[in-house]
């Protein structure tokens, strides 16, 4: 099972998180991170964010980045996105 925790944060408290599950590994592991990611931002009822050179860079070397209000195209109450692999 492949797990992704995602989280928002606002003034460096947590106001909400999700985990989202990918059950089956029939697909490439980028695959699978995009479709987690999908999946937390429809839970969190967010547009999808862009992957910035430093967000690849982050979660290439260790597994988590965050998404900032660069990364979004409309304005966010939140101060970021995190989100990390726990499972894999």
């Amino acid at each position: 099972m492949f797990r992704m925790w995602g989280k928002l944060w606002k003034n460096n408290h947590l106001i909400q998180d999700t985990v989202a599950c990918i059950y089956t590994y029939d697909r490439s592991r980028t695959a699978m991170v995009l479709q987690a990611l999908e999946d937390i931002c429809y839970e969190f009822d967010l547009g999808k964010p862009i992957w910035l050179d430093a967000n690849i860079s982050d979660f290439r070397r260790v597994s988590k980045t965050r998404f900032t209000q660069d990364c979004f195209i409309e304005q966010i109450p939140f101060d970021y996105l995190e989100i990390q692999v726990i499972e894999e």
